[in-house]
Order: C-alpha cells, then sequence, then structure tokens
C-alpha cells in the first residue's frame, strides 16, 4: 500500500538575491514563496527545514496516537512543536538538530509510561526514520 505526495518548486536569480515559489500536490499549500534571507537569516516566510519541521511535529504524534492507542489507553489530546535547527557546517549548511516537545492528555497512565511510548513514537516515525544518522532528534515529553 504505497502512496507518493509530490511538492513542485521554481527559483529565480542568484542564492542571496532571488527567490523561489513552490506549491504541494495536494493543493494545502499553493504558491508559497521562499527566500535565503528567510532561510539562512530567520525572516519571516517558510523554508525547507520547516517544512520538515511541520511534518515531524505531525508524523511523530501520529505514531504516538498508534502506540496508545495500541496499548488501550488512547489519547485525549497530543500537541507537539518539532524546532528545527539549520546552521553552517563546513562549506555548506545543513540541519544539525531536530527538537521535539510533546504534550499530552491521557487517561489511565502515568508520567514515565508516557515518556516511554513518546520516545518509541520518535524513533518509530518515518520522518526520524529520514533523518537518522544524519540529524541529532531530541524529545521533551510530559503529561499535560
Amino acid at each position: 500500500m504505497a502512496t507518493e505526495k509530490t511538492a513542485n518548486a521554481t527559483w529565480e536569480g542568484t542564492l542571496a538575491e532571488g527567490s523561489g515559489r513552490f506549491s504541494l500536490g495536494s493543493g494545502a499549500v499553493t504558491d508559497q514563496g521562499v527566500t535565503w534571507k528567510d532561510r539562512a537569516e530567520g525572516g519571516e516566510g517558510t523554508s525547507p527545514e520547516e517544512l520538515i519541521a511541520g511534518a515531524h511535529a505531525s508524523c511523530v504524534l501520529m505514531a504516538l496516537a498508534g502506540v496508545l492507542a495500541r496499548a488501550d489507553t488512547p489519547p485525549t489530546r497530543l500537541e507537539s512543536e518539532a524546532k528545527a535547527t539549520f546552521d553552517k557546517v563546513g562549506e555548506g549548511f545543513a540541519i544539525t538538530k531536530m527538537e521535539l516537545r510533546i504534550r499530552g492528555e491521557v487517561d489511565g497512565i502515568d508520567e514515565e509510561t508516557f515518556r516511554q511510548a513518546a520516545e518509541g513514537a520518535k524513533e518509530n516515525c518515518p520522518v526520524t526514520q529520514a533523518l537518522k544518522g544524519n540529524v541529532e532528534v531530541t524529545l521533551d515529553a510530559a503529561l499535560a
């Protein structure tokens, strides 16, 4: 049961002075602008790293919801934040760290059980798997 998702992008001009646009095949995001300034200098616009953080934040919660449901302790509510760090490494740039923060409302489990479930979800989340070996991924998980 493989699925495929697509995105399209264009870029015009130099890295420092140019700009690009991208759209997601689902139509959820269309004609979104990107610039080097937004990516590397903390501008207001989005960046590839922010998109990966969004993917990671949602992926880890899907994984955690599954772990908790299989343990007969389905969550009432889960919230996450993923913070991607983009930094100069050697002669180039890289995503160097992804910090995950998860808070949950789950009846019938204690703090340690929740943390263990969140750690398992982090390790098995497909986005974590894609980053593994290249990006340090940390987790701060607690019941709300």
